[in-house]
């Protein structure tokens, strides 16, 4: 069976992979370590498609070491104990390089398996995953390892990779074809190339050139990275609550695309109903029930119609003047909460109780606000420890602003 195009174009030098710059251009610190083949411990993090398992390849093949290799995927506990057995055996005279692809996919246990023998040097571990590994790789293991971030590739990296590979398989690009196939991968270079290996199988005899319509036909929709279980989910989600935080209608609307392209209503509708109140809050109470109703609207519409009443809620939201004042003032109630403050209740806020023979003031004596003129008599709210304590500072916004000289002029 004929292997993949992706794996018979796969480069075999570092001068041959594509993209990572920061990683390997010329004078990268990376470059000149692996380049001396005095092979630290490494992991490498990144989406799919970008070069991890590629440069691993060439980092153990130009190596002088014994190379094991091991999928989390389908690696068990025997094929870990195979490696570990022929430490110090003749077969490590050079030591043993392991490549460990997936290995968030390894339980702890498995994991722990390896530390003694990464920390004394018998083994030299390059491990690639394409989740945060601060969260996937046991502690031990992972602070023995140099971490390096892989990122997505950009639409000139993967044009340049389906250049090379069309010269070797003998296809041309007709028009904007190229760039259309780049865009349609998303930064992963092995979808590119097997959308390019798909569409070069179905060229008729004699033909060699690929046409924009053919691109259209077989990529209707670019490879959306999103996985509800990976990373790439909770980074969008951040992406598309930050964006919201800081005032940016066009990298919300943006992430609330892809959010609602990878099938995600559910969650994007939840991030707009925090962040509505979160984020604006008190500057603009009145947006709250306008975001709930498109939320509603949305969810009874279901996809594709749900996107117009979100798109609503996202621009009046990124537009919206900001507070966090209500925000930040329960975080500070919660806070003196779990320290232990204000457990009793002032006895004129408490429910009616018998006054015992002991009790030092007699009634509950409390002032019903109603009964004064502005609806407003002085008396003490909050427990006694926290009597002074401020929870709530109004901002600098029109609302708050007109609120705070309000009850500045009551209470005076």
């Amino acid at each position: 069976m004929e292997k993949p195009l992706a794996d018979q174009l796969r480069p075999s030098s570092l001068d041959e992979v594509v993209g990572q710059k920061h990683l390997l251009g010329k004078d990268k610190i990376f470059r000149k370590v692996i380049s001396s083949n005095k092979i630290p411990n490494m992991l490498f993090y990144g989406p799919p498609g970008v070069g991890k398992t590629t440069l691993a390849n060439i980092i153990a093949n130009n190596a002088n070491m014994t190379l094991y290799k091991l999928n989390g995927t389908n690696a068990s506990t025997s094929d870990i104990k195979d490696v570990i057995k022929d430490v110090n055996s003749v077969f490590s005279t050079n030591g043993i390089l392991l490549y460990l692809d997936e290995i968030q996919y390894l339980n702890k246990k498995q994991q722990q398996s390896l530390l003694e023998f990464v920390e004394s040097g018998d083994i030299t571990l390059i491990a690639s995953t394409t989740e945060n590994p601060y969260f996937y790789v046991y502690p031990a293991l992972l602070s023995r390892c140099t971490v390096f971030e892989f990122k997505a590739l950009n639409i000139d990296d993967i044009k340049e990779g389906l250049l090379n590979a069309s010269k070797k398989i003998k296809v041309t690009f007709k028009d904007d074809a190229l760039t259309k196939l780049a865009i349609a991968s998303n930064g992963d270079m092995r979808k590119s190339l097997n959308n390019l290996e798909f569409l070069a199988n179905s060229l008729k005899k004699g033909k060699n050139e690929i046409t924009p319509e053919m691109v259209d036909e077989l990529c209707s929709k670019a490879n959306i990275s999103y996985d509800r279980g990976e990373d790439h989910h909770f980074d969008n989600l951040s992406a598309f609550m930050k964006s919201l935080r800081g005032s940016d209608p066009d990298a919300a609307i943006f992430y609330l695309a892809k959010l609602l392209e990878g099938g995600d209503l559910i969650a994007a509708s939840r991030r707009l109903l925090c962040s509505v109140s979160e984020d604006v809050g008190l500057a603009y109470p009145q947006l709250i029930p306008i975001v709930k109703a498109c939320v509603d609207s949305a969810l009874q519409l279901g996809m594709p119609e749900a996107r117009l009443p979100l798109s609503n809620a996202a621009i009046l939201i990124a537009n919206a003047p900001k507070s966090n004042s209500a925000y930040l003032a329960m975080d500070a109630a919660i806070s003196d909460i779990n320290k232990g403050k204000g457990v009793g209740v002032p006895r004129a806020l408490q429910n009616t109780h018998f006054d015992g023979d002991d009790a030092l003031v007699k009634g509950q004596n409390y002032k019903y606000p109603h009964d004064f003129p502005n609806h407003y008599v002085k008396q003490q709210y909050l427990p006694d420890d926290l009597k002074d304590r401020k929870y709530y500072v109004p901002q600098d916004n029109k609302n708050e602003q007109l609120t705070k000289e309000y009850w500045e002029k009551i209470k005076k």
